[in-house]
C-alpha cells in the first residue's frame, strides 16, 4: 500500500533495530548511539519526542508530518525497518474501533489482520485478535480478506503499557549506526567509485572524514566545488562531512620532474597514502578508505595495490574492490552522487596521466625513484597548507560525531 494514501493521522513512528540484534553485551551502546543519530537527522522536527526499549524505539510525531520524518529516516544507518503508528490501550474494544477507522479512511479493497503479543497475559491469543478485528471491517465496509496480497496490512503489536497498529512496514538503510566503529578517512577524488566507497564505509558504524588532492591552476576551482558537493551528498548519513583539501601542485610537478612517467600515477599514489596516514594521525581517524576496484585501471592492479600500500601501516579500506563499475554507477544513483560524479572537471589524478602506465610496478623501483628527490619536505608543506571544509546537508544539521573521538 502507498503510505500517501492512508488517511488516517499517526501519532508515533516505530523503529525496529534489525542487525543490532547480534551485538550482545555492546547492544546498549548500539541503540544508544542509534538514538542520538536519529534525533540528529530529524532536528528539524523539534515537536518530535523519544522513547526505546530493548528492541524499539518509538518516536512520538505530536502533529509532524509522518512522510516528510520517514524521509529523513531512511537516511539512517543502524534501522532495519519502522512503521506508522497509532497508539491504543491494551483493550480489544480499543484496537478493534481504531482498526476499522483506519480501514474507514484508507484507500483499498482488501485487507490482512496481523497481531503480535509480547504481553502473554492478554485475554485474546493472536489469531483470536486477528478474527475479532477482522470481523468488525467486515461488518461494517465493504472491505474483503486477502491474506496474501492485501491493500492494507493491518499489523497490532499488543504490549503490556499500550498497543501500536500499524499499517505497513518500511524497508530501513540497514547497517550500523554512524560512530560505532570509530572514524576512517576516505580519500574523495571526485569520480564515481569514491562517494559509494565512503557511503557503503558509514554503513558499518564508520563515521569519515574526506581528503581531497587538489592540483591548481592544472586544476580548477569547479572541480574542487564538485567535491564538495559530493561530499553534501554523504552528509545526511551522518550529519556532516569535514573534507580535508591539500594542495598538491608542488609534490605532483616533483614527481613527474624526478621519476620515469610510466611510474608517475604510482609514485603519485603513494605519496597521496603518506599524505593520508599524516592527516588520519592528526584527525584521530584509524584507517584510510579509498574507491580503488581490482583491475579497474593501471594502478589498481593487485602489484600495484601491493606497491602502492606498501608506504603506510595503516588500514586500507576499499568497499568497492571486488564490485564492476555498473554496480558501483547503481549504488551512486540510489545515494545520488552519480549525477554530480559525472560532471567534466578532472582532477590530479586525471591530469597528468601517462600514455603507458606501469601495471605491475615493484616496491624496489618506486623507492629507487623516489630516492631522487626530498619528497618528505613537499609532503610537510602539504600538511601545513592544507585546508579543512565542514561540509553540511542543504538544511544545515548542528550536531556532529567531534564529541566522540
Amino acid at each position: 500500500m502507498n503510505i500517501e494514501q492512508n488517511k488516517f493521522v499517526y501519532d508515533h513512528i516505530l523503529v525496529r533495530f534489525g542487525e543490532l540484534s547480534t551485538k550482545g553485551k555492546n547492544r546498549k551502546d548500539f541503540i544508544k548511539r542509534l538514538l542520538v543519530n536519529v534525533r540528529n537527522a530529524l532536528r528539524d522536527f523539534p515537536e518530535l519526542t523519544y522513547e526505546r526499549t530493548h528492541d524499539r524505539m518509538y518516536i512520538m510525531l505530536h502533529g509532524c508530518d509522518h512522510v516528510e520524518v520517514s524521509k529523513r529516516l531512511e537516511k539512517v544507518f543502524g534501522i532495519s525497518s519502522f512503521s506508522f503508528a497509532i497508539k491504543v490501550a491494551s483493550n480489544i474494544e480499543e484496537i478493534k474501533q481504531v482498526c476499522l477507522d483506519v480501514a474507514k479512511q484508507t484507500e483499498g479493497k482488501t485487507f490482512k489482520v496481523e497481531a503480535r503479543r509480547s504481553f502473554k497475559q492478554f485475554p485474546l491469543i493472536s489469531d483470536e485478535i486477528n478474527r475479532a478485528v477482522a470481523t468488525i471491517i467486515l461488518q461494517n465496509t465493504e472491505w474483503k480478506v486477502n491474506v496474501k496480497e492485501p491493500d492494507l496490512r493491518l499489523q497490532i503489536e499488543i504490549h503490556q503499557d499500550a498497543t501500536y497498529i500499524m499499517t505497513g512496514k518500511i524497508k530501513g538503510n540497514g547497517g550500523y549506526p554512524v560512530g560505532v566503529g570509530g572514524k576512517a578517512l576516505v580519500m574523495l577524488s571526485g569520480g564515481i567509485d569514491s562517494p559509494v566507497a565512503g557511503y557503503l564505509t558509514m554503513k558499518r558504524g564508520v563515521a569519515i572524514e574526506c581528503i581531497h588532492y587538489a592540483s591548481p591552476p592544472y586544476t580548477s576551482q569547479a572541480a574542487q566545488d564538485k567535491v564538495l558537493d559530493l561530499a553534501r551528498a554523504l552528509a545526511p548519513y551522518q550529519g556532516h562531512v569535514r573534507v580535508h583539501v591539500i594542495p598538491f601542485t608542488d609534490l605532483q610537478l616533483a614527481i613527474y620532474k624526478h621519476c620515469d612517467e610510466s611510474y608517475a600515477i604510482t609514485i603519485m599514489r603513494r605519496m597521496m597514502y603518506r599524505i593520508a596516514q599524516k592527516v588520519c594521525e592528526k584527525q584521530h581517524a584509524l584507517a584510510i578508505v579509498n574507491g580503488e576496484s581490482v583491475g579497474q585501471v593501471a594502478s589498481q592492479t593487485l602489484e600495484s595495490m601491493q606497491t602502492i600500500n606498501a608506504v603506510t601501516a595503516m588500514p586500507v579500506i576499499r568497499p568497492v574492490a571486488c564490485l564492476d563499475k555498473i554496480e558501483i554507477i547503481d549504488l551512486s544513483k540510489k545515494i545520488g552522487t552519480y549525477e554530480t560524479s559525472i560532471q567534466p572537471f578532472e582532477d590530479c589524478c586525471t591530469i597528468f596521466t601517462p600514455k603507458n602506465p606501469v601495471t605491475k610496478p615493484t616496491i624496489h623501483k618506486a623507492e629507487k625513484l623516489e630516492s631522487r628527490f626530498d619528497f618528505e619536505s613537499l609532503i610537510n608543506a602539504c600538511i601545513e597548507n592544507m585546508e579543512s571544509i565542514d561540509v553540511y546537508p542543504v538544511k544545515q544539521i548542528v550536531e556532529d560525531y567531534s564529541d566522540i573521538f
